[in-house]
C-alpha cells in the first residue's frame, strides 16, 4: 500500500516534539533530557527499519487467512471501514493489554516503550523491534471474519498514528473526552512511576487497564 499514515505522520511527529519544546522554553520548564529523547528516537528509527522485514510478514499471515479461511466475503465500502476501524482499536487493546498482564510478552517486547526516563512526544517512538511478533495475532480474527487486508492496515495505521499525540505532560484533561476517548491525562496515569499511581486504572470507553 503506497498511502502509509505511520510514514506521512513522521514530519508531523517531530512538528509536535519542537511545539513541545517551544511550551518548555516559554513556560521555563524541561521536558527533555538530550540522551533520553535521543534514545527514544533512536529507538523509534530501528524499529521502523526491522519493521519493514517483519510488517511483510504479518500481513501476509493477515492475507493467507483471509484469502483462505475467511468467513465472510465483506465489500470495501466507508461503513465496513468504520467497522474494521473499531475492530482495530479494541484489538489494539487486548494486545496492549496483554503486553502488559504476560510476563514474556512484557520482558520481550513492551517494556521498552516504559523505560524512558522522561515523559514527551519523543517517548512515543520508543518501541520495541519485536513487538509486532506478540501483538499480529489479536488482529488475525479481523482477518477471518473477511475485512479487506488493505482497509485493515488504513484502520490500523491510523489508530498507531492516534497514539503520538497522548505522550506528553503539556495537555491537561479535555472535558467530556476524557469519558470516550483515551487521552494524554489518561496515558500519563497509565505511564506514570509515582507511588501513588501504580496500579491504578487508565480507563477510556469501556475499557480500562490497570
Amino acid at each position: 500500500m503506497n498511502f502509509d499514515p505511520v510514514t506521512l505522520a513522521i514530519p508531523f511527529y517531530f512538528f509536535l516534539i519542537g511545539l513541545e519544546l517551544l511550551a518548555d522554553k516559554i513556560q521555563h520548564q524541561k521536558s527533555y533530557r538530550l540522551h533520553d529523547a535521543l534514545t527514544n528516537i533512536g529507538c523509534g528509527a530501528s524499529q521502523q527499519i526491522v519493521g519493514v522485514f517483519l510488517k511483510v510478514i504479518s500481513v501476509g499471515i493477515f492475507e493467507v487467512i483471509r484469502y483462505n479461511f475467511a468467513i465472510f466475503d465483506i465489500p470495501v465500502n466507508w461503513l465496513s471501514f468504520i467497522i474494521v476501524f473499531i475492530l482495530a482499536d479494541f484489538s489494539y487493546y487486548w494486545a496492549h493489554r496483554m503486553s502488559h498482564e504476560i510476563n514474556l510478552f512484557w520482558q520481550a517486547g513492551h517494556v521498552v516503550h516504559h523505560q524512558s526516563e522522561d515523559y514527551n512526544y519523543s517517548v512515543a517512538l520508543r518501541q520495541s523491534w519485536f513487538q509486532t511478533f506478540f501483538t499480529s495475532p489479536f488482529y488475525w480474527y479481523i482477518a477471518l471474519l473477511g475485512f479487506d487486508t488493505t482497509q485493515f492496515l488504513l484502520a490500523y495505521s491510523l489508530n498507531t498514528v492516534y497514539q503520538f499525540w497522548i505522550h506528553t505532560e503539556k495537555i491537561g484533561k479535555l472535558g467530556f473526552l476524557e469519558w470516550i476517548m483515551n487521552t494524554p491525562s489518561h496515558h500519563r496515569v497509565h505511564h506514570g512511576r509515582n507511588p501513588e499511581y501504580i496500579d491504578k486504572k487508565s480507563c477510556r470507553r469501556f475499557y480500562c487497564l490497570g
